[in-house]
């Protein structure tokens, strides 16, 4: 049972559809729930508010800190759902394991979620293409100095609008100095340590023009691994290729949706290892190539440039292009304007 305690006002009144800028946002409430002695406490929720911790926490020196990111929608009959929850939480609970957290139960993570976007759905527009993007996470809060694993955490939901991540096609350089995960590492976990780590060769990249790296493999630099922010596909022939999954490569919601879809669609679908000397050959030989990033908050980001070991390529990003079809039929599917038959939506 969770306890919760409405706001009186909505912050809603104030705020811009037109004109905003993501994460900035939140809406009117917050999921709060404690792990203490060895146990799970009752979860609540109130109004929106800051939570507070001891500078001594142990989230703040140590890295205990796990996430997700998913997204409710308002469909075209105005029913609300949110896409594919059993997936993050799964995707949760393995980011957990891997950074010894205790694990969320469905009820609290499911249940408490669809509680909290039931209160917040009048944030959802009925026209416009704005989604709720929702964001749990769970931080170690034992007040302690010292490397060791916390005995207590905070488990929170917080949701904000969204619109589109990346409103233009996306440039993009492939990075073959910096690393943001090896083999037997934490990069198949949504923890925070993988994002801060990406930070400077990122920053590097936008200097140089670009907006995200394409990591390569931390061993030889000669295989793509993910974006920053995002999977990478790659659409030749008909076919679909995607990096194959590694403990190096964060197993993405929209990626493996994007995989069903293709293969439903007739594509042949290619989970492997991609070098970047064969890009470069397919390149070279003139042949017809799309580039884009998956992911919850980015959805598909066509890659309208591509800089491999200095050289700038240029995908296929035309309307005909086939990640937009696959775009469509992704987005039909959550807007209920297409059968879901693979129960990926869950109403509220």
């Amino acid at each position: 049972m969770i306890n919760i305690q409405k706001s009186e006002r909505s912050m809603k009144s104030n705020f811009n559809y037109d004109d905003f800028v993501f994460g900035v946002q939140p809406t009117d409430h917050i999921l709060l729930c404690n792990y203490k002695d060895g146990t799970w406490q009752s979860p609540h929720i109130v109004p929106y508010t800051d939570i507070k911790i001891s500078p001594m926490s142990l989230c703040l020196h140590y890295g205990q800190t796990v996430f997700e990111g998913m997204k409710a929608f308002r469909q075209d009959n105005g029913q609300v759902i949110i896409f594919r929850p059993d997936k993050h939480f799964r995707r949760f609970n393995v980011s957990l394991e891997r950074m010894c957290m205790p694990a969320v139960g469905q009820d609290l993570f499911i249940g408490g979620m669809k509680e909290l976007v039931r209160l917040e759905e009048h944030w959802l527009p009925e026209e416009q293409e704005i989604s709720l993007y929702i964001r749990p996470f769970m931080i170690a809060t034992e007040p302690r100095l010292g490397v060791k694993v916390s005995d207590e955490y905070l488990f929170c939901i917080v949701c904000t609008p969204m619109g589109l991540y990346y409103s233009e096609p996306v440039r993009l350089k492939v990075e073959t100095e910096f690393v943001r995960a090896a083999e037997g590492g934490v990069g198949y976990a949504k923890c925070g340590g993988n994002y801060g780590a990406a930070f400077y060769p990122a920053q590097q990249a936008k200097i140089q023009g670009y907006d995200q790296v394409i990591w390569t493999d931390a061993k030889t630099h000669e295989y793509i691994e993910e974006a920053g922010t995002m999977n990478i596909a790659i659409v030749m022939d008909n076919r679909l290729i995607t990096p194959k999954l590694s403990t190096s490569i964060l197993d993405g919601v929209t990626r493996s949706s994007i995989i069903q879809i293709a293969k439903d669609l007739g594509m042949i679908v290619e989970e492997r290892k991609v070098q970047l000397q064969e890009l470069i050959d397919e390149f070279q030989s003139g042949k017809k190539i799309e580039i884009f990033g998956v992911g919850t908050a980015a959805v598909i980001s066509p890659v309208k440039c591509i800089n491999i070991l200095g050289t700038e390529y240029y995908p296929y990003t035309a309307n005909d292009a086939t990640m937009f079809k696959l775009k469509k039929q992704l987005n039909d599917i959550r807007k209920g304007r297409s059968s879901d038959k693979y129960n990926w939506n869950w109403f509220i």
